[in-house]
């Protein structure tokens, strides 16, 4: 049975996924136009978006401010997507928050999507309780996301730039940076990750376009004195998210800071080293139980964070790994599993229930084509199943559904027993 938000939210999803302003800028119209009363830091990329976010959100609390964080998508709750001082929205007030939206639907000439009335609840929460400054992430794309009307942002972030939504945001790189550069605002500082050069080039016209002042941040580095710290511009710092990428996303994050510094934001060493310690962002590169064997879950649902999975694993020393994987049908399969897998690797294909999933049997043939030497390929009805027959050295991963499926699956078990 569907939990009072999923219900409430389900009348929404027939409108689909939606690229257009007019609808949200209509509701939030209705609502008296809460995005305009909260400070923000607006967050678009391919990948990096949620610990970026969770970087920035974590060292602003640190440094004392009220702060809304916005992301999505969730992993076990709805209330996840809406934090307030690192706290997830209590469903009570989800739910009175979509009652005041479905109030004001009469007065819209459009009927919203799911996302679309998502979002404008975060605003109208972050709004109510008079947050500081709100870090907002990015849906999809950019220009023409539901997040894209906000006043002008304290700073622009663009992450990354991969290949991924192509169906919707164009079918290049470049045609997908200028989607994800439609976020920058005119004379607003922008922080931007490394991109391939088409992308660069796009973003580069678009920051010349507009007059932003850009930084460009070159990845942190790995503390040599200090396990488990990094640096960067001479800034040293706890890194609890594991992954080379996070050295990336953490430069990306430190620069932004800086950026609100400059803006008179008081946010000191102190409070940035805190901040970084105390961050966490599930579902990625993470370590959990399954009935007593050790399991590695990622969410990564495309090529760039495939190969950052990776080169993680490669770095434990694992050798025929066992992967056991769901994809939905629209992602660059090929890709993922090049990126994936070895010679001798075992490969688990794995459905995501409630989702359109990829076809088992075509996935099989074409991981057969992208690693000939693959030592096994097997289908399983469910992620479940699989792991109960898994072994060591075992990676969940293809896309962040399926990591809910897992968390889920687990949180159940924990249930159970305490209930026992």
């Amino acid at each position: 049975m569907a939990d009072p938000l999923t219900a409430a939210l389900a009348p929404y999803a027939r409108f689909g996924v939606r690229l257009s302003l007019e609808p949200i800028q209509a509701l939030l119209s209705a609502l008296g136009s809460p995005q305009l009363q909260v400070p923000l830091i607006h967050v678009a990329g391919t990948n990096g978006k949620g610990s970026v976010c969770a970087y920035l959100d974590s060292v602003l609390r640190a440094a004392g401010y009220r702060t809304g964080r916005y992301t999505s998508p969730h992993l076990l709750s709805w209330c996840e997507r809406i934090c307030v001082d690192g706290e997830a929205i209590a469903p009570g007030v989800f739910l009175t928050l979509l009652q005041h939206i479905e109030a004001v639907l009469p007065q819209v000439a459009y009927p919203p999507s799911q996302f679309e009335v998502v979002t404008a609840a975060a605003w109208l929460y972050f709004a109510q309780q008079q947050v500081e400054v709100a870090v907002m992430e990015v849906g999809l794309g950019g220009r023409l996301d539901a997040t894209n009307v906000c006043q002008p942002p304290l700073v622009s972030v663009i992450t990354s730039i991969g290949w991924d939504h192509w169906q919707r945001l164009g079918n290049t790189l470049g045609a997908i940076a200028g989607e994800k550069a439609g976020i920058l605002k005119p004379g607003v500082p922008a922080v931007i990750g490394p991109v391939p050069s088409e992308a660069q080039l796009v973003i580069a016209q678009r920051l010349k376009a507009l007059a932003c002042p850009a930084i460009w941040p070159e990845p942190a580095q790995w503390c040599v004195e200090r396990a488990g710290w990094a640096t960067w511009r001479g800034i040293e710092y706890p890194l609890p998210l594991a992954g080379d990428m996070q050295l990336i996303n953490s430069a990306i994050a430190i620069a932004t800071l800086q950026q609100l510094q400059s803006q008179g934001w008081q946010i000191s060493l102190p409070a940035i080293q805190r901040g970084m310690a105390e961050t966490r962002w599930p579902g990625r590169l993470q370590w959990l139980n399954w009935q007593g064997r050790r399991v590695l879950i990622d969410g990564a649902h495309n090529a760039p964070a495939a190969a950052y999975l990776r080169q993680y694993v490669d770095q434990l020393g694992w050798t025929e790994v066992t992967w056991v994987v769901g994809m939905l049908a629209n992602k660059d399969h090929e890709g993922i599993l090049k990126h994936l897998l070895r010679a001798g690797d075992r490969l688990w294909l794995v459905p995501i229930p409630d989702h359109a999933s990829a076809d088992l049997e075509d996935l099989k043939a074409l991981a057969a084509t992208c690693c000939p030497r693959l030592g096994e390929c097997r289908l399983f009805k469910d992620v479940a199943e699989a792991l109960d027959r898994v072994g060591d050295r075992c990676v969940v991963c293809g896309s962040l559904y399926l990591i809910a499926r897992v968390l889920g699956a687990i949180a159940s078990q924990e249930a159970q027993t305490t209930r026992l």
